[in-house]
């Protein structure tokens, strides 16, 4: 037993166990997405615009103390409120199902004005018939909607507010009313206000909304009022917190809004589990079945990679505290490609080891070159996609730049299981005797296909294809799009039972939404999905409720995003997958010395995103956040699958010089493509996995991800390949 393997040893059982201490429980050590566990996601704008210049400078962090003092009334746990450029706030509510309620109390402005009503008769018909006096404004009673004539100028504002609860009020009708109470100098002006105007309407004016209206019938020397609206005992407790904590310096709007109900979070984890469970354990059961006991050594590989995965995630905030262990559904994204990848790795050494074997190599030479011949194909391939992983997260956005973290985690991981722990443990297994032949299955005989002659068909096929799929595309056009990018709303319902949708549509006419999309799903009929072009979901859910009293409706979930913020999503989309194909074209040229490597690589990554797309335009499936993560997870995969045939041509043109280019072209396809069918279908067990048994929100970035991998396969060997063959001068070299 020598020194230096009982080092790596060691250093394996360290980091694993400091990774197993970070990753478990589970629950602790790791936040689970919104996306995943229910919440709020609002992304809202600071109408900076809307204030005075002295004002605008730090208003979004002003904004932003007001916003945390009133959650924290609210008693969210674990909010996060975030700057997001210069007037952007980015807020999460973890828990949140009050959806109504909890965009009222953020939202809402809270200005508080005292103002006087003019008493004149006269001047109110004049301004009722449009010729409001100079210094006046027309407003209406929010509880009587009766026209009264303010004084613009406030006599008394919300700033001198000291303190605001709910009480309830003495009128015999025991409403609930929110009692105000001022500071020192906003007391002596009410005081002088309420005595030099005994007999006038004082009104008071929430956010440009008149609340009440009462006559002063006596100076008020105590410096406390009353504001009264028919409130619930919950909107008063609402308007008390607002009141209590200050007004907004500006007015902001919600330019996002996700809002994921618990039901679906929580069948969110337990189908995603589920799924991953399952594909698991068919990607094991391939493993072992094909590669023996060489597959249960790379099925150890495995295991640990992602308790690597997770320990790393628990470690983020203390290794990076501006990086938060969050893991969403794009994350999710990021892990199955980095274990798809991990596989790859493996069943690269352990195709080398075979090809070794076979050319008389004794087990333990075998297995050195077979890990020395491979290394440099995983290495080139992963670092091709940390490169895309980390423009990614440069250009991306949030659920772009949570793939990239957690794919860069997986990739780093990956690496050292396959190429560090498998090796150990052959070592340790050769060093004790324990293995004296290493026998796996070989179903894929070697080929002697001419892929290069037969590339015109194939050219054909694809641009045939992709044709189809992007016609359909653009003749969807804005049905295409999720309301990612489109804008909208989209509310999500679930019945008890399954609904008639005819009854819904009907149920929802009396509401005016002739531009509502209606859907039902066939494998959901109790699941309804309203799209609509405006907020309508409290008068659409209060509808339904009417309608259907039986069914004991459930909001799975509400999305709205406005038109600015779909155009800034889809760039920052489009930036951030533009950029990682650069990243990869130029370290793909700069590693093969070739342009053409690059190019060629570049284009067939591009082919299986516009096949991808098609796809989901050709099945009437919608373009999303998640569906980008999709095209860029296919991205990563695609271009990996083709640096191992470049790998595989760099190292023959090395070897063999008697070969013309098509010959060396041919024959390191065919070398690698048993490594290249199998990795794909071990892979795809797991997507396969996603798309059956992963429930609703996974269903549409599995279909995509299907798609996306079998194009890769078909990209790199009849569109790659045959690429770098008409772009080389030299054909006979």
């Amino acid at each position: 037993m020598n020194n230096k393997l009982l080092l790596k040893t060691a250093i394996i059982i360290g980091l694993v166990a400091l990774c197993i201490y970070y990753a478990f429980p589970l629950e602790k050590r790791i936040n689970f997405g919104l996306d995943l566990k229910g919440g709020m996601h609002l992304l809202l704008k600071v109408e900076t615009d809307k204030i005075d210049q002295a004002a605008r400078k730090d208003a979004a962090d002003r904004a932003i103390e007001v916003l945390r003092n009133r959650i924290d009334e609210f008693g969210v746990r674990e909010p996060s409120i975030q700057k997001q450029g210069e007037d952007e706030i980015v807020v999460q509510l973890p828990g949140i199902t009050d959806r109504q309620r909890a965009l009222e109390l953020i939202g809402k402005t809270a200005l508080l004005e005292f103002k006087l009503v003019e008493s004149d008769q006269e001047k109110l018909k004049q301004a009722l018939a449009g010729n409001v006096p100079e210094g006046y404004e027309l407003k209406y009673t929010e509880e009587e909607n009766e026209p009264i004539l303010l004084e613009k100028q406030a006599q008394l504002t919300g700033a001198s507010l000291v303190d605001a609860q709910v009480q309830f009020s003495t009128t015999g009708f025991n409403e609930p009313v929110v009692s105000l109470k001022f500071n020192a100098e906003g007391t002596k002006k009410f005081a002088e206000l309420t005595s030099v105007n005994v007999g006038r309407r004082l009104a008071i004016v929430l956010d440009g909304k008149v609340q009440s209206a009462p006559r002063i019938r006596e100076p008020i020397p105590s410096g406390e009022a009353v504001i009264s609206g028919r409130f619930t005992v919950q909107q008063a407790q609402d308007l008390a917190i607002i009141l209590r904590v200050g007004a907004l310096p500006a007015p902001m709007r919600v330019e996002e809004e996700r809002t994921i109900g618990p039901l679906l979070g929580q069948d969110s984890i337990s189908k995603g589990i589920k799924a991953s469970l399952i594909g698991v354990v068919a990607v094991f059961v391939a493993m072992i079945s094909y590669y023996l006991l060489a597959g249960v050594v790379s099925c150890i590989a495995l295991i640990l990679n992602f308790v690597m995965i997770l320990g790393v995630l628990g470690m983020l905030p203390i290794l990076f505290p501006g990086i938060s262990a969050t893991l969403t559904l794009p994350g999710i994204a990021g892990i199955a490609l980095s274990l798809g990848m991990a596989v790859d790795a493996n069943v690269l050494i352990n195709e080398r080891i075979r090809e070794e074997i076979k050319q008389g190599k004794n087990l333990r030479l075998a297995i050195l070159n077979g890990y020395d011949k491979a290394f440099s194909a995983i290495f080139d391939s992963n670092l091709t996609t940390l490169i895309a992983a980390f423009l990614l997260f440069q250009f991306g956005t949030g659920p772009i730049r949570g793939f990239a973290v957690t794919l860069t985690i997986g990739l780093l991981s990956s690496m050292f299981t396959a190429i560090v722990v498998t090796r150990a443990i052959f070592e340790w297994l050769l060093s004790a005797n324990l293995i004296k032949s290493l026998p796996m299955l070989e179903l894929i005989k070697p080929t002697k296909i001419d892929f290069i002659g037969r590339r015109r068909i194939f050219f054909a096929i694809s641009i045939f294809v992709i044709l189809v799929g992007l016609g359909t595309f653009f003749a969807r056009q804005k049905t295409v799009y999720g309301i990612d990018f489109a804008g909208g709303q989209l509310q999500e319902y679930r019945f008890k039972e399954p609904v008639d949708i005819d009854k819904v549509r009907q149920a929802l006419r009396a509401l005016a939404l002739a531009d509502a999309s209606i859907q039902q799903f066939k494998d959901q009929p109790n699941v309804i999905t309203i799209r609509t072009t405006e907020d309508k979901n409290k008068e659409i859910t209060e509808k339904l409720i009417q309608t259907f009293p039986n069914q004991d409706i459930q909001i799975l979930k509400v999305e709205r995003v406005g038109p600015v913020a779909g155009r800034h999503l889809k760039h920052k989309a489009q930036k951030a997958l533009f950029w990682s194909l650069v990243g990869i074209l130029i370290y793909v040229a700069f590693r093969f010395k070739h342009f053409n490597f690059a190019a060629a690589g570049v284009i067939a990554l591009f082919h299986d995103v516009l096949v991808s797309l098609g796809a989901l335009a050709v099945t009437g499936r919608q373009v999303d956040l998640l569906s980008v993560t999709a095209f860029l997870t296919i991205a990563g995969y695609s271009i990996n699958d083709t640096i191992v045939i470049y790998d595989r041509m760099r190292e023959n043109s090395q070897i063999i010089r008697k070969y013309t280019l098509k010959d060396l072209l041919n024959m390191s396809v065919n070398q690698t493509l048993s490594r290249t069918l199998l990795t794909t279908v071990v892979t795809l067990l797991t997507v396969i996995a996603l798309f059956l048994f992963g429930g609703e929100v996974l269903n549409n970035f599995a279909f995509t991800l299907l798609v996306g991998f079998v194009s890769g396969v078909y990209s790199t060997i009849f569109i790659a390949t045959p690429l770098v063959f008409i772009w080389s001068q030299d054909k006979k070299r």
